[in-house]
């Protein structure tokens, strides 16, 4: 299921960043992605995802929130922007 999951998702990101004519990191994006892809046996063109998983149960709402504050701190952690808010 996991693997389905992240053939679709992976397909649909690296299609989408292709045909985004707006999209600035097209190149570095799709250079990365292929770089990636060459490191792997049993990747054609490009490599999105890792190949290991660490499923978490989300088991109550408040692991629930935890992840998702996680995912949206994210890019303030990085320093792309100043509040979570500002990333689109």
């Amino acid at each position: 299921m996991i693997g389905d999951l992240k053939r679709f998702t992976s397909q649909s990101i690296v299609k989408s960043t292709q045909e985004n004519p707006r999209e600035s990191r097209k190149e570095f994006l799709l250079d990365f992605f292929k770089k990636e892809a060459e490191k792997s046996s049993n990747v054609k063109y490009y490599q999105f995802w890792r190949h290991d998983n660490k499923p978490i149960k989300l088991w109550r709402n408040k692991v629930i929130q935890q992840k998702i504050d996680y995912v949206h701190n994210n890019p303030v952690e990085e320093g792309l922007v100043y509040k979570a808010e500002d990333y689109v």
